[in-house]
């Protein structure tokens, strides 16, 4: 009798861990956004758009702008808010909804509270890790924008793409 016991309560924890969290992603678009990106000034102003203006020089803010084959606005992401010198950007979330979106294409920005437009050897390194990620999921990074209030730099119209 006790073998069975010990038998029936060794199964019960076996089925306790064949138990797998299920993972639900979803993309939902409220409506069509026809919206087409052909330069840095039309991504500019989607990214405007989006960014708190009252927060614009107090702190930063990353957001990625996601793109079809025929650079369509799918959606944009914020990815991330921080302090007022840095934001931290995990690379993984910003290609997570590229996939989920099926996005061929991605735009990153972020803005500079401090007012210089100049990016920083971190921003630098932060476009070249997106850029290499995208690249090996067969999408295109078309360009990373610094904001400021007035202002803003293109990687892309600069030639840094």
């Amino acid at each position: 009798m006790r073998e069975k016991q010990v038998s029936a309560a060794h199964g019960a924890i076996q089925m306790k861990f064949n138990i797998v969290n299920e993972i639900k992603l979803s993309y939902s678009r409220k409506g069509n956004c026809e919206r087409s990106i052909s330069s840095s000034m039309d991504a500019v102003e989607v990214f405007r758009a989006h960014f708190d203006a009252e927060e614009m020089d107090y702190r930063e803010s990353f957001f990625a702008l996601y793109l079809n084959q025929a650079n369509k606005v799918l959606g944009i992401k914020k990815i991330s808010e921080c302090g007022i010198s840095s934001t931290l950007v995990d690379v993984r979330i910003v290609m997570q909804a590229a996939l989920l979106c099926n996005a061929s294409a991605i735009i990153v920005a972020h803005n500079h509270p401090s007012g210089n437009l100049k990016p920083s050897s971190s921003d630098i390194k932060m476009t070249s890790q997106i850029k290499e990620a995208a690249k090996i999921l067969s999408l295109t990074l078309l360009d990373h924008v610094i904001l400021t209030s007035d202002a803003h730099f293109s990687f892309a119209d600069e030639g840094m793409m």
